[in-house]
């Protein structure tokens, strides 16, 4: 019966839609990880998606390609709850970090997109590069 539960539980929190996974989790409490907040992640190869609000929403899309970095940063009390906190460091000019708050499988989640945003650059042939600040160099 446990075993039932842990998978059913597992096909609840990413979708496999042929080859396309997706994940979908929801922002939680921090007290118990109860889910009862109005953010929702969505995760696929091609983008991340943040909706947020209850009456006033926003949905916040970044795509995968322009995911630069990933870091998973857990607290004491998200450790004792399972959870996580998931930072993306993009080159996205409206939200160049994303974080994805309070999930669980976060761990999880921070190495799928770490692997799917260096296929999504590879697929797009894209580089990452550093920006160089050339106008301080004299040209005589």
């Amino acid at each position: 019966m446990e075993e039932k539960r842990e998978e059913a539980f597992r096909e609840e929190d990413h979708v496999d839609e042929g080859e396309e996974k997706q994940y979908v989790e929801r922002k939680r409490w921090l007290f118990f990880g109860l889910p009862f907040t109005f953010t929702k992640y969505t995760i696929n190869r091609q983008v991340i998606t943040i909706n947020a609000g209850l009456l006033s929403t926003t949905e916040n899309d970044c795509y995968l390609y322009k995911v630069q970095d990933v870091e998973l940063q857990t607290s004491f009390v998200e450790r004792i709850f399972r959870l996580g906190t998931v930072a993306c460091f993009t080159g996205d000019n409206t939200h160049p970090q994303l974080y994805l708050e309070h999930i669980k499988n976060a761990k999880e989640i921070k190495n799928y997109i770490l692997h799917a945003s260096e296929e999504a650059r590879r697929k797009r042939r894209t580089l990452n590069t550093l920006n160089i600040d050339a106008d301080d160099i004299d040209m005589d």
